[in-house]
């Protein structure tokens, strides 16, 4: 695919009586081949279809995948409401659906034919087999699937959450939804005038916020992360399916690469998180220096894609699942998992990561979540149109996030903390930078005072660290990409870790651990621990979790390969040997 496609462009709406198909945005919206057609026929059924006939409706789960032989099917958003809106149209030999089809999300639109004619039907396991062996065509589905999933994500189409901007329990479900690629729209009720009036329709008080809205009619009252993931198709695997090979606690790149070679290779694997797949490079707008991606990819479109992959293997994934603890069984490793249920491997593939990291500053936690953040999605970026904005950091996230951000704000200050910004921070970023007016550069600078009230930034007093020359920046929101503290409380007391809280793997863990009596046992004498593998045998930490490990992506999916074959090389060796790998959620 083309990785440089810009998939931010608006859907255009369309009028019903027009008949005109959606022009083709960014490989959106492709013409299959007539071999290419004829090929799927192998597999599918032809129907004819009349005018106004659903093809697949908003909600439906179970569909097959549609190519359009002749006629046109128009796309609908709240279809039959008074919001109904046409967002696409497709023709003679466009396909329809978006990324939902192959995740087994329920769709976020309903299709209707508008002129008469003929659609081919094929089954998803029909069209699995024939993108297993033609590569081109899956490449040419997977690239304009995803590409469908971020227009749907730019127009607002989905669900619809209503609540406060200043509301904790608002920012949560945005930002579980952002988080999760779930298209969706933000209706807050501090600038939005139709909003009580919606909320009154719905027969929902303003106390009753954040409520999410689904197919126009559903209403959920302030619902759990939970409740809006089984909502919207997520279904987590059970513990009641017994003891599987393989556990990869946590989704990001570590742990998805795990997931990927571990369901590969023919071992059974279950990956768990607690909030979404892709972890922190899930949150980046644009990755440029992935091997393989000399236009860039976007860390969504890299999670999906990894998260695609995985499920093609047999892995299954479980969000939100939230890891709470180890445990031995008599033949198996325990992952114990809130609320109060737990999974048994002979093989557990943990992928925990780490958390962002907070700035030193007081009142910072009155501005969490309504004025400072630590991503830079489209969501924040509807924040910064009309005022300056700040971001703190000098990473490769803080440059991402800058480059990003410059694109929706008029200005974006970055400040860092040292003197030279290629000190920390990759050179195509930098020049990127550099280049950008609409950045300005701090260098030797910190945040000492937020200014605001009710939530709200007005204002940060920025200091020169080398001459003390105090100054006032007038942004809201400010981006904090500082680093990154390790989430490894759930494993305090099970394996070692080092003086920052990371793990520690080979020998540094053997070591540490048979130091400290109040951790388990630690590796006997006759086999020292593998490369990755903690003081608790079987037990494998990789990815930015681990103590040492290079905070690269790259080096995170390295790692999570790299576990796998440890994995294999253990149960060879120790036949029913149980074991459990940790990896990040990056």
């Amino acid at each position: 695919m083309n990785a440089s496609a810009d998939t931010s462009a608006t859907v255009p709406d369309l009028n019903p009586g027009l008949g005109g198909e959606t022009p083709d945005i960014g490989g959106a919206y492709p013409r299959l081949s007539v071999e290419q057609i004829a090929e799927l026929a192998e597999h599918g059924v032809r129907r004819r279809t009349r005018p106004g006939q659903v093809v697949v409706a908003e909600g439906q789960r179970e569909r097959e995948f549609m190519v359009v032989l002749a006629g046109t099917v128009a796309v609908y958003e709240d279809y039959c409401t008074p919001r109904e809106r046409v967002i696409r149209v497709h023709g003679p030999r466009r396909f329809l659906d978006e990324l939902g089809l192959l995740t087994g999300q329920p769709s976020f639109v309903t299709c209707v034919v508008r002129e008469p004619g003929e659609v081919l039907a094929v089954p998803l396991d029909g069209l699995r087999r024939i993108v297993g062996r033609d590569r081109h065509l899956g490449d040419v589905v997977l690239s304009a699937f995803l590409i469908r999933r971020e227009l749907l994500i730019a127009a607002g189409a989905g669900l619809r959450i209503i609540g406060s901007r200043y509301s904790a329990d608002s920012r949560r479900l945005r930002e579980f939804a952002a988080r999760n690629r779930l298209p969706h729209q933000w209706v807050d009720l501090e600038s939005d005038p139709g909003a009580e009036e919606l909320l009154r329709q719905l027969g929902v008080g303003p106390g009753d916020t954040p409520v999410v809205i689904w197919r126009g009619t559903r209403v959920l009252r302030n619902p759990s992360n939970a409740e809006l993931a089984e909502l919207t198709g997520f279904d987590p695997p059970t513990s009641a399916d017994g003891v599987c090979d393989l556990v990869v606690v946590g989704a990001g790149p570590a742990g998805l690469a795990a997931a990927v070679y571990g369901a590969s290779e023919g071992l059974s694997t279950v990956v768990l998180d607690a909030i979404a797949t892709g972890g922190q490079a899930g949150t980046s707008s644009r990755i440029e220096n992935y091997l393989g991606f000399p236009a860039g990819i976007s860390g969504a479109e890299l999670a999906d894609r990894a998260v695609i992959q995985a499920e093609k293997f047999g892995a299954r994934l479980g969000v939100p699942v939230e890891a709470t603890g180890l445990a031995r069984g008599r033949d198996h490793i325990v992952v114990r998992v809130d609320p109060g249920s737990e999974f048994r491997a002979r093989a557990v593939v943990v992928a925990t990561g780490a958390r962002y990291r907070r700035l030193n500053v007081p009142g910072l936690a009155d501005f969490e979540g309504r004025s400072v953040y630590y991503a830079a999605t489209l969501v924040e970026a509807q924040y910064c149109r009309q005022r300056p904005v700040a971001v703190v950091g000098g990473g490769n996230s803080a440059g991402q996030a800058t480059v990003f951000l410059a694109q929706h704000s008029p200005k974006v200050y970055l400040l860092v903390r040292g003197d030279d910004l290629a000190e920390s921070m990759s050179r195509y970023l930098v020049d990127q930078i550099e280049r950008n007016p609409a950045v300005e550069l701090m260098c030797n600078s910190e945040i000492r005072e937020l200014r605001g009230r009710g939530g709200e930034l007005d204002a940060v007093v920025a200091e020169n660290t080398k001459t003390g020359e105090r100054r006032t920046l007038d942004v809201a929101p400010l981006f904090v990409f500082i680093g990154a503290e390790p989430c490894t409380g759930w494993l305090a007391g099970s394996i070692a870790l080092d003086d920052r809280g990371f793990v520690l793997t080979g020998d540094e863990g053997a070591e540490a651990a048979g130091a400290d009596p109040g951790l388990p046992e630690t590796h006997g004498p006759g086999r020292p621990p593998h490369l990755l593998e903690t003081s608790w045998p079987g037990v494998f930490a990789v990815g930015d979790v681990r103590s040492g490990s290079v905070k690269r992506l790259t080096s995170a999916v390295g790692e999570g390969a790299m576990a796998i074959r440890l994995v294999h090389e253990l149960l060879i060796a120790a036949d029913d040997f149980d074991v459990c790998v940790i990896a990040e959620s990056r």
